[in-house]
């Protein structure tokens, strides 16, 4: 069965489409107006080995806001969306990883129950023209709320904005591959309730 999502999202300030495919190899491509969310997103799929794309326009002449966070929550719904009722998912993912001077930890659940987490001190500033570093935590937020996973994301060392955000996304990208695996010792859904929704 093909675990696969196509998902479409248009309000008054932004217009998004996304194509997933849960068990590619990490193709993608990506285009928003934000060349460092682009970037990030990239992440998402080659680290994940999702395949994937994007389009996403937003008024970026007021900033970066609207686009990032309705891509965000459009890219989780996606995810919800290709994984299904998770039967047979290992459902946990967790990732340690280094980049340079900067070290970051993801670990979530895809429990169908949203939860957020973002212990990340970031300095109010511009990575890039168009993102400003608290949008990092907007887009994982908006990811967690659109999955409706449980997400936690910890820093524990870091100094360079764009090495925080980036080995952030890579984490969460691993995460989401162990956690997304089908498990072909245990087909059913990994819950002693029998269903991973609300």
């Amino acid at each position: 069965m093909a675990r696969q999502a196509q998902l479409d999202r248009t309000t008054s300030e932004t217009s998004i489409q996304v194509d997933l495919d849960l068990d590619g190899q990490g193709r993608h491509d990506v285009q928003t107006p934000i060349g460092f969310l682009s970037h990030m997103v990239e992440q998402l799929a080659r680290h994940g080995a999702f395949d994937l794309t994007v389009r996403a326009e937003g008024d970026t002449h007021i900033d970066g806001h609207h686009i990032t966070e309705d891509l965000a929550i459009t890219l989780g719904k996606a995810f919800a969306a290709a994984l299904g009722d998770k039967a047979g998912i290992r459902r946990y993912g967790s990732a340690t990883l280094p980049m340079d001077e900067a070290l970051v930890t993801v670990a979530l659940d895809l429990s169908g129950r949203t939860y957020f987490v973002w212990r990340v001190e970031l300095p109010k500033a511009k990575i890039g023209p168009l993102f400003d570093s608290e949008l990092a935590e907007v887009f994982f937020e908006g990811f967690a709320r659109g999955a409706q996973i449980n997400l936690h994301v910890h820093k524990h060392e870091g100094q360079n904005l764009h090495h925080i955000v980036e080995v952030s996304f890579k984490a969460l990208a691993r995460a989401l591959r162990d956690a997304c695996e089908l498990d072909p010792r245990a087909p059913s859904v990994p819950s002693t309730k029998g269903t991973l929704t609300e």
